[in-house]
């Protein structure tokens, strides 16, 4: 079989910026075991796997290279691209059914995506020294949240400089470390680190601002907010609290498409992508 295929650069305007995406359209579900070996074998945080139900409703799937995730921002975003590249929705938002529920995403002029998100929240979390040592840094504050930790760090220039200890991470009961500081030319910065799905920094975490946005909302006292993650190759957030939505908004473009030919025979009755 034949699976069309595009790697989306999201979160960015340029290409080999902000955080690479595969996007697969399927004609109906191949067995989850099939869509984690095709993950695995691109080998980027995420691959978005989408199956068409109606007009503007789609079913999305997200798999990091060792396991699949509840939310995934950066590969919403990418499919969104595609697929509003393809197909005329008007004013009218796509609709991702997902495990973490109906995902809107709506397109404006600019080509701007936004996202509407579950809100997360953070739960204090007293340091430990095996946290400081596997950051190889100071911790200022600490947070659970969504089975990650959140981190504040004192400065900006920490969170450049940072050089975490990724098998000392990896060996921590969390899926997943942010670690974030007030921004210079934005509001808020941060950096990503989730070796244990696999992946030892993401270059711009989505979902990560589901708790990072409620974060530092109530911390500056406005609800809209200008965010930048760190990362090699970094990228760019707005994001805009609305009760216990965030609407998480950024560019996307294209950097590659093309098709991927397997020997599979997919299941005859689920819905197809058409």
């Amino acid at each position: 079989m034949k699976i069309p295929l595009f790697y989306i650069d999201a979160f960015t305007k340029e290409v080999f910026k902000g955080n690479p995406a595969a996007v697969c359209l399927l004609e109906s579900w191949l067995p989850d075991e099939v869509l984690q070996s095709i993950a695995a074998e691109h080998n980027l945080s995420e691959t978005a796997f989408v199956v068409r139900e109606d007009k503007e409703v789609f079913q999305l799937k997200w798999f990091a290279p060792k396991v699949e995730v509840d939310l995934c921002g950066h590969a919403t975003l990418a499919a969104a691209h595609v697929l509003f590249s393809i197909y005329t929705f008007g004013n009218k938002p796509i609709l991702f059914k997902t495990k973490s529920g109906i995902l809107p995403v709506t397109h404006s002029n600019d080509g701007k995506l936004t996202l509407d998100f579950p809100a997360s929240k953070t739960e204090p979390f007293t340091a430990t020294q095996a946290l400081s040592e596997a950051l190889q840094c100071p911790i200022k504050e600490a947070y659970t949240t969504r089975n990650q930790l959140l981190v504040l760090l004192n400065s900006e220039k920490e969170i450049r400089n940072l050089s975490p200890d990724f098998a000392k991470i990896k060996e921590m009961d969390t899926r997943a470390i942010m670690v974030t500081a007030e921004g210079s030319d934005c509001d808020f910065v941060s950096r990503f680190f989730a070796p244990k799905v696999g992946i030892n920094e993401d270059p711009v975490t989505g979902s990560a601002h589901c708790s990072l946005a409620p974060y530092w909302s109530s911390k500056l006292k406005k609800t809209n907010l200008h965010a930048s993650q760190l990362s090699e190759r970094t990228g760019e957030l707005w994001c805009q609290l609305s009760n216990d939505r965030v609407l998480i908004s950024g560019y996307a473009i294209t950097y590659m498409q093309g098709t991927i030919s397997i020997s599979i025979t997919p299941p005859s009755n689920l819905v197809a992508f058409s």
